[in-house]
């Protein structure tokens, strides 16, 4: 999914918060919604250590890994699809040297 906001816009409406702002002014000054600056500020004081959770780098590393290991489990079930197509699948004949 497409983040919509760039970080530099995210980052100034964290900042406003920080700076003493309420979250429903900033949403309303930014046109966007109080929900999503909730979850920006949040994420900010993860980052910084305020609050326990992942931090961006390793949330955006695990979303990575995560579509990699998608694409791999795609890959195995297209090889085994194909495998019995050309009956690679069957055990080899008695005598069978290869």
């Amino acid at each position: 999914m497409p983040r919509p906001y760039p970080p530099e816009f995210r980052e100034r409406a964290v900042a406003l918060v920080r700076a003493g702002r309420p979250i429903t002014t900033a949403a309303v000054e930014l046109g966007v919604s109080a929900a999503a600056i909730h979850n920006w500020v949040r994420q900010d004081q993860i980052d910084r250590g305020e609050r326990p959770g992942a931090p961006t780098p390793e949330s955006v590393e695990l979303a990575k890994a995560k579509k990699r290991i998608r694409q791999l489990e795609e890959e195995v079930v297209i090889l085994k699809t194909a495998s019995k197509l050309f009956g690679e699948d069957r055990p080899h004949p008695k005598g069978f040297t290869r």
